[in-house]
């Protein structure tokens, strides 16, 4: 009973600390204040993310009573009037009165509405909370150093922790303009850090979206940190940033933040081409993080482990209600059949793939969210599994049905034998979208945008083609007999997905951030990137 007087005198004395530091000159006494405030904060993290981590042991190791108490939030938080489920915690009732509904991403991008489930602020904010707060302990456990003050910035407007901590975070010391909207000015507050040891970023095509804007606009910065805009002029540190951009772009990090050890950013679909790019160039040699995996309906998955492979996550049991639909070659509606197929998450056998699918607490709907993950582990009773793909960015065109990962696989393999090609992006449009198969047949048109190759031959061109027929029997028969087309493959100029990642956040219905889609279904989009093709 002590620790809530305590907890709350922690509390209470962050504002006047900070008040204190604001107050003060920069002399020893604020130096010694900041660190006594830094402490404080983490010493309420700490305690904070002990209790979620004690909750989420005992949920892990009573997974079917956890499920069980979300699916009954669930059914005490609906908002349909006559509920005929509520007080009923029977798992085979609530299926069969419940059939599956499945989001529509055309459908969003045509309407500008959004489809898919929206549950309760509650459930989302305490499964984030346990997500930022977990991932932050887990973080420093890791790497000890990189969350000391002044030890990590963000480079983005977004945060790779999907819970804001305003009392305690503001005490950690993280290398920022307090209140600032202009990623300009983040960017260069971190590059007036050169001590900083950890880099954040909403997501990881934010992340090379800063890198690339880095190179072109790298003299104009250098010059602005020159000139003391903003703060004191440090010319010494900006001609390392002209000798560093010089030397080209990879382990350009290293070379700006000689102590960086990691790279925070956020899970989420379509980001894993601008992980290996950034690892591969930019960001060599560093360790890349990820607090938790964010899917259509929220964060689903945790990451307690920084020095696991990247991409594996623990399903809570709750506060989420989350089934899993096992995933059958060619199902691609909800039926009733498939609803009662669906499994608790204490079912999951290694090696299998599902379909995650969510209810929403408000209204009662159980929504098929088409993010494919595969079960490669357990943590007490509960799955760890690595998201493999979604589903609403299949390619078909002629009911070929090429996946997300499948093509993803194809593409990489195509890449890996155009010499000095190294892929930093790519998008995909049906030739329907953009009326490109009048007068041939329907096919796949390929945006690229590389690093290291300036035009595309014939003969590269085909190779992603060839890659496809060997991945996909399917498609290989349809090619055979000219009822789809080649793909065709077009390199788009320098800035290209940047644009199209501002037109997409200019969406209303648009999930970027942080999902990246890799299917473009609105023909406003995909000339986004039509309009940019240099080869």
């Amino acid at each position: 009973m002590l620790l809530w007087p305590l907890l709350l005198l922690l509390l209470l004395l962050l504002p006047t600390l900070a008040l204190l530091r604001q107050r003060q000159s920069q002399d020893a006494k604020l130096s010694w204040l900041a660190g006594l405030q830094h402490q404080v904060a983490w010493g309420a993290l700490g305690w904070a993310a002990t209790w979620q981590r004690r909750k989420l042991e005992q949920s892990t190791l009573r997974m079917h009573q956890s499920q069980q108490q979300a699916l009954r939030w669930c059914l005490q938080g609906a908002q349909r009037p006559h509920c005929p489920l509520r007080g009923s915690t029977d798992i085979s009732t609530f299926r069969n009165h419940l059939p599956l509904t499945k989001a529509s991403q055309t459908q969003e991008e045509e309407s500008g509405e959004q489809l898919l489930p929206l549950t309760s602020h509650q459930d989302l904010g305490e499964a984030s909370l346990q997500a930022t707060l977990l991932g932050l302990v887990a973080l420093n456990k890791a790497y000890p150093e990189v969350l000391a003050q002044g030890g990590a910035a963000c480079l983005t407007l977004t945060s790779p922790w999907p819970r804001s901590l305003p009392w305690p975070g503001k005490a950690l010391g993280r290398v920022s303009t307090p209140g600032t909207k202009d990623p300009r000015v983040l960017l260069l507050e971190a590059l007036r850090s050169p001590g900083l040891r950890a880099l954040e970023a909403g997501t990881a095509v934010e992340l090379l979206d800063i890198f690339l804007g880095l190179e072109a606009d790298g003299e104009e910065l250098a010059g602005a940190i020159a000139a003391g805009n903003p703060g004191a002029p440090l010319p010494e540190r900006a001609a390392e940033l002209r000798e560093a951009l010089e030397q080209g772009p990879r382990g350009l990090a290293l070379r700006l933040w000689p102590k960086l050890q990691v790279v925070v950013t956020l899970d989420a679909g379509g980001q894993a081409e601008a992980v290996g790019a950034l690892g591969a160039l930019w960001c060599q040699g560093l360790a890349f993080f990820s607090p938790a995996y964010a899917a259509s309906g929220g964060v689903l998955g945790l990451n307690l482990q920084p020095q696991q492979p990247h991409g594996l996550y623990l399903l809570p049991p709750g506060p989420l209600f989350i089934e899993l639909l096992p995933v059958k070659e060619g199902t691609q509606e909800g039926t009733q059949e498939e609803a009662a197929s669906t499994l608790l998450l204490a079912e999951a056998q290694q090696g299998e793939e599902y379909e995650l699918v969510l209810t929403d607490r408000a209204n009662l709907t159980r929504c098929r969210l088409g993010d494919v993950v595969q079960v490669v582990g357990a943590y007490n009773q509960c799955p760890v599994v690595r998201f493999i793909c979604r589903l609403s960015q299949t390619l078909s065109v002629r009911g070929e049905d090429i996946g997300e990962d499948l093509f993803s696989e194809a593409l990489g393999r195509a890449v890996g034998q155009w010499p000095g090609a190294k892929l930093l992006d790519h998008g995909c449009v049906e030739s329907s979208i953009l009326d490109s198969a009048v007068g041939s047949a329907p096919h796949y048109e390929v945006f690229v945008e590389l690093r290291g190759l300036r035009n595309l031959s014939e003969e590269n061109r085909d190779k992603l083609d060839h890659c496809l027929q060997e991945a996909s029997p399917r498609y290989k028969s349809l090619r055979f007999w000219g009822s789809v087309g080649p793909a065709r493959v077009h390199l788009v100029g320098q800035g290209a997905f940047r644009a199209l990642r501002a037109a997409l956040a200019a969406c209303p219905s648009s999930l970027f951030p942080p999902a990246m889609p890799r299917v473009l279904r609105d023909r406003h989009l995909a000339q986004c990137l039509q309009q940019r093709v240099v080869s």
